[in-house]
């Protein structure tokens, strides 16, 4: 099978969801998407698991996806989260979304479910019936408690429809096999911010990203040094990354994000349950660390203006 163009290469971020104590808040949320535009992402993924999409009903992501859409104006794709583990409801999202103008639909495995190699396949397939757009797989272990092989990889890129990979399971030298198998038919995104470099050295085209909803453009200079042949410069902004990353996931995601957007100026925070805010202690440390890279100024710089 050949390989389909991409949705994407890059940066695509992984949007938050700003809310209201009432619902979505749609100006913090264009504004953030101002933002990103602005600081050269290269795509949007909405309704996903940093934009806490398993606590929105169903009229709140259609919402949220058509809103990106008009607000992205064209600017760059767009990439509604639709799984589910009933894949009837991922099927009337994934349809919805393609109707409303998305570039490309991202279907996390199904979970609590648990289920067999052969309802994996088969729930891609139906999936793939009701979405003419390119479907990326989303894999994150860790929250679903399914882990895609790279030889299931393998037999999911013979359904026509699925383009793409965002790989969050932390096993890169699973992923290095998975590349091996299906280097000519599938394009595969890190869904770890840390892992960027090497995923990209091991073949990778690009990351769903957490961090770039407030780093964008440092994970762009990331992207464009390593993609120019400038693997020192990139290895050098990985490193100078990490602290601020691991922060990011000290705490459940979007927790720490969220926070910090909300110290940057961007949105609320606001979460729903089963998500509380940070611990004080360690929302301490990530408004220490946001000070320290000038993404928030400090009492003192705000007093001197």
């Amino acid at each position: 099978m050949d390989l389909r163009p991409p949705v994407f290469k890059g940066i695509a971020t992984a949007l938050v969801t700003p809310f209201s104590s009432d619902g979505i808040d749609y100006v913090s949320f264009a504004r953030l998407i101002e933002f990103q535009l602005r600081n050269g992402v290269d795509a949007f993924v909405v309704c996903g698991t940093t934009g806490e999409a398993p606590v929105m009903t169903i009229e709140e992501k259609k919402q949220a996806i058509e809103f990106t859409v008009k607000q992205a104006k064209g600017r760059v794709p767009v990439i509604a989260g639709t799984g589910n583990n009933d894949i009837k409801t991922a099927c009337v999202l994934s349809e919805y979304a393609c109707r409303a103008g998305v570039n490309g639909i991202m279907a996390v495995t199904p979970y609590y479910n648990k289920t067999t190699k052969k309802g994996l396949v088969k729930s891609y397939e139906e999936i793939a019936k009701c979405c003419d757009k390119p479907i990326i797989v989303y894999n994150v272990p860790s929250r679903t408690g399914v882990n895609i092989t790279p030889e299931q990889y393998l037999e999911l890129s013979e359904i026509p429809g699925i383009t793409g990979v965002k790989e969050a399971n932390g096993d890169l030298s699973a992923f290095a096999k998975t590349v091996a198998l299906c280097r000519d038919r599938l394009w595969f995104y890190s869904g770890s911010d840390e892992l960027l470099l090497p995923f990209l050295s091991l073949g990778g085209s690009g990351l769903i990203s957490v961090a770039s909803n407030i780093i964008p453009k440092k994970l762009k200079k990331l992207y464009l040094a390593f993609i120019s042949g400038d693997v020192k410069r990139a290895s050098e902004i990985q490193k100078e990354l990490t602290p601020l990353e691991s922060l990011l996931f000290c705490e459940t995601n979007p927790v720490p994000v969220k926070t910090a957007l909300y110290y940057m100026g961007y949105c609320e925070k606001q979460f729903r349950l089963p998500l509380t805010q940070m611990e004080k202690k360690n929302e301490q440390k990530l408004y220490a660390e946001l000070i320290k890279r000038g993404l928030v100024k400090s009492r003192e710089e705000k007093m001197a203006l």
